[in-house]
This record gives C-alpha cells, sequence and structure tokens, in this order.
C-alpha cells in the first residue's frame, strides 16, 4: 500500500530546493544521493506523515529517534517550508474552540504548574545554554542596531535600549520581571544606578543571577528572588518595570490580570516594558502543521501566544497606555539564526553536556529537539509566522499640569528621540 506513495513523493522532490534524497524503510534511495539534505526514514507511516506535511509529527519522530536528518539547518528548514501543506497561521478560532482554549489556559497556568513548565525549560542545564547563547546568557531576541554587530554586541544593544526606553534614572526602584539569568538585571544597576529587583520560577537562573551579584558586590541595591509575579507586593511600587520573555508563558485567560497586577505594581506616571513573542495571525491559537504541538511537548509546555492587538487590548483593559510599540521580528529571526548555527559547531560538546544530567538516551532527545526549535523557530520568524514585539506603557497618572509636558500623565516625552539620541 504505502509502495503507492513513492512516485507522488518523488515527483515532489523534485521541486524543492535545496534537493532531498530520502532512504526509504527497506534501504532505497529516492532523489539525487548527493543531495545536502537526506531524511532516513525507518517506517512507512513516518513516508506518509511527509507526504501529508505533518511537519510535527515529524518532528516528533526525529526526537524519538525513528528519523534521521542529515544536513545544514538551514537548508532542512528551507525544505519545511516547502513541504507545509497551506498558512501554518490560518485560524483555528470558531467560538467552541475558543471557549476550549480559555479553559486549557486556566488550567495550565496555576501558579504551581507555572513554576513546573518554567523549570522544564530554563533548569534543562545552565552549561548547555551557556554553549550557544553570548557571554551573559541573554536568552531573548537581539537588536542588530547595525548590520555588522555581532550575536554579543546585539545583545548589549537590546539591553541598552531597553533600559533608554525606559528612561532609566539612578535611584529610581526598577522591577526586571522574568528577569533570566541577570543580564539586564545587572545592566540596569551598572549603567544606569537603579536600585534593581529581579524575579524568576528558575532555580538554576535565582543560583546564577544571585551569586553575579555576590561576585560584583551588588548586594546593596540589587536583588533577585524566587517569587510567582502574582505574589508581588504592592506596598511600594516600581517607577520602572521590563518583562522580556516571560509574558508568553502567562496564558491568554490570566493576560488582563497580568497587565492589571503590573498596573498596581506601578507608580503614577512610570513606564514598563513589555517585551515578548506574538502570534503572526489574528486568531490562531498556535502555529499549524502540529508544529505548535511539538512547541507544547518538547520545548515551551503551557506557551501560548496571541497577535499583538490582542496584547494591547488587555493593557488597555488593565487601565495601562501605550505609547511606543516597535516590532523586532527580523531581529529575532538573525538572533536565532546565530543561536542555531552556533550550536550546530558543538553538538559533540552538547550531548556530553546534556548527558551529564541526563543520560545518553536524554541527552541526544534534548539535543534533537532543540535543534528543531531553534532552526524551526529562526524560520517562523522570517516567515512572519511569529512575531516579537516592544510595547512600552504607562500608568496615566491623571496630572494634567505636567509643565512643559502638559497632559502627557507620565514620564514619556514628547518624542522617540531620547531613544535614539547618543549621549
Amino acid at each position: 500500500m504505502f509502495q503507492r506513495l513513492i512516485p507522488e513523493i518523488e515527483s515532489r522532490l523534485t521541486r524543492l530546493s535545496p534537493p532531498v534524497a530520502l532512504q526509504l524503510p527497506e534501504g532505497n534511495v529516492v532523489g539525487a544521493t548527493d543531495a545536502p539534505v537526506k531524511l532516513d526514514f525507518s517506517s512507512w507511516t513516518s513516508l506518509a506523515r511527509l507526504k501529508a506535511g505533518e511537519i510535527g509529527a515529524l518532528g516528533e519522530e526525529y526526537v524519538e529517534g525513528k528519523l534521521n536528518i542529515h544536513g545544514r539547518m538551514r537548508d532542512v528548514m528551507s525544505v519545511v517550508s516547502h513541504l507545509l501543506p497551506g498558512n501554518p497561521v490560518e485560524s483555528d478560532m470558531g467560538w467552541f474552540s475558543q471557549l476550549l482554549r480559555r479553559a486549557r489556559s486556566l488550567a495550565a497556568h496555576t501558579q504551581a504548574r507555572d513554576a513546573a513548565q518554567i523549570q522544564f525549560h530554563y533548569d534543562v542545564s545552565d552549561a548547555f545554554y551557556e554553549l550557544w547563547l553570548d557571554a551573559r546568557r541573554v536568552y531573548s531576541c537581539a537588536y542588530y542596531r547595525d548590520a555588522d554587530m555581532t550575536l554579543a554586541q546585539a545583545q548589549e544593544a537590546k539591553l541598552d535600549h531597553i533600559c533608554r526606553k525606559l528612561m532609566l534614572k539612578p535611584g529610581e526602584r526598577y522591577l526586571d520581571i522574568g528577569s533570566g539569568w541577570g543580564a539586564l538585571l545587572m545592566w540596569a544597576a551598572e549603567h544606569y544606578g537603579v536600585d534593581a529587583t529581579g524575579i524568576t520560577l528558575s532555580k538554576n537562573q535565582h543560583a546564577h543571577v544571585q551569586k553575579l551579584i555576590d561576585e560584583k558586590g551588588l548586594g546593596g541595591r540589587v536583588r533577585v528572588e524566587l517569587r510567582d509575579y502574582r505574589d508581588l507586593q504592592e506596598e511600594q511600587p516600581f517607577e520602572k518595570i521590563s518583562s522580556v520573555g516571560m509574558f508568553e508563558h502567562v496564558g491568554h485567560a490570566n493576560m488582563t490580570a497580568y497587565f492589571s497586577k503590573i498596573f498596581r505594581l506601578l507608580v503614577p506616571g512610570g513606564l514598563v516594558m513589555n517585551h515578548g513573542i506574538t502570534a503572526g495571525g489574528l486568531e490562531n491559537s498556535q502555529l499549524g502543521a502540529g508544529m505548535g504541538e511539538f512547541i507544547e511537548k518538547y520545548i515551551f509546555p503551557g506557551g501560548e501566544l496571541m497577535h499583538v492587538s490582542a496584547v494591547l487590548e488587555h493593557m488597555a483593559r488593565a487601565g495601562l497606555e501605550m505609547v511606543d510599540t516597535e516590532n523586532l521580528r527580523p531581529h529575532y529571526a538573525r538572533t536565532l539564526w546565530d543561536w542555531s548555527d552556533t550550536l550546530e559547531t558543538k553538538l559533540d560538546v552538547a550531548r556530553e553536556v546534556l548527558a551529564r544530567d541526563g543520560g545518553d538516551d536524554r541527552a541526544e532527545k534534548t539535543l534533537r529537539a532543540y535543534r528543531l526549535y531553534l532552526a524551526g523557530s529562526a524560520m517562523s520568524f522570517e516567515q512572519g509566522w511569529i512575531s516579537l514585539h516592544q510595547m512600552l506603557a504607562t500608568r496615566p497618572s491623571g496630572d494634567l499640569a505636567g509643565g512643559r509636558l502638559k497632559g502627557a500623565q507620565s514620564v514619556y516625552p514628547f518624542s522617540r528621540d531620547y531613544i535614539y539620541r547618543q549621549p
């Protein structure tokens, strides 16, 4: 029965760029033997999934060792983009789907489950992340202000871009929600003199940041807490708040409550920067062709995306006023390719690092999952299936006097010049 698939698949292979070769379950090779991308199938079921464009299922079979992929990940992803059966951001959100999504979101984002989901991803192995991130371990979209910047330079440019947008000043109380390995927290304290607090749900990241604080002698004005954002005390609000690469874990059902919490944590007139991944489609709940399910299972359990317009609506419902929004989608595509290319040069070392924590079998599965995740995400940002937005908002103060900025109701100036003007 499955033999009937071969002529159609061969015909499809001739239209792919770059060329692809398939090794069939019985050992025969279809396609050019010197093709830059080769897929080794151990079952005919996998071949049927290839024909149907079930990309997520094929990714799962690769992770589980039922399918082998040979070739540069950039070439592999070029092939994947041509195998998709349709637009992966087409709407799947009828009224019943919306109801189900809300129910699942509520169930998936209790405080206990959020903590477990964060630790599933970020506590894989610090040494593994260190292999392909920059020296500061910035695990979010870089800002390639100049085209010839290295990843490390672009990450520093991103840290400063956020600090400049927030107009950080010495002595201000500053909160970083989801502070990661502490790069932004340290940059803000060392370069802008703020009194900084970071929170994270990752035990590994918390330990790393606390060590940095101690080594740099910043204990008097920098602190990191292993804490859920919902548990933050509101008696002493902050002048400035950032949330970078975190709100993707909040869940659709909790989004207005999340921004309402930020509203209460912010002084009247203060600024908040929400930097995070947004959906490319207006109503799709996740990427199609099974790609969303793959990410949910192997990389980000509980991760949920929404279109930037929906995010801004939740902000507004919480009482925050958006004053500036910037799309950094192409910057994240380049960031992810930088990460992917670096990891590809260190695969053997990565296996050894991961094996120390989980054994050879688990190490290989984790490595395969991350190879697909990094390269697949880079492709998805390139295609516009997902995006990245920096959304700067204020808690209006109600003060209409405002001196020369009459009516502003915040510290935000009347133009964006301050962001780009060189000091």
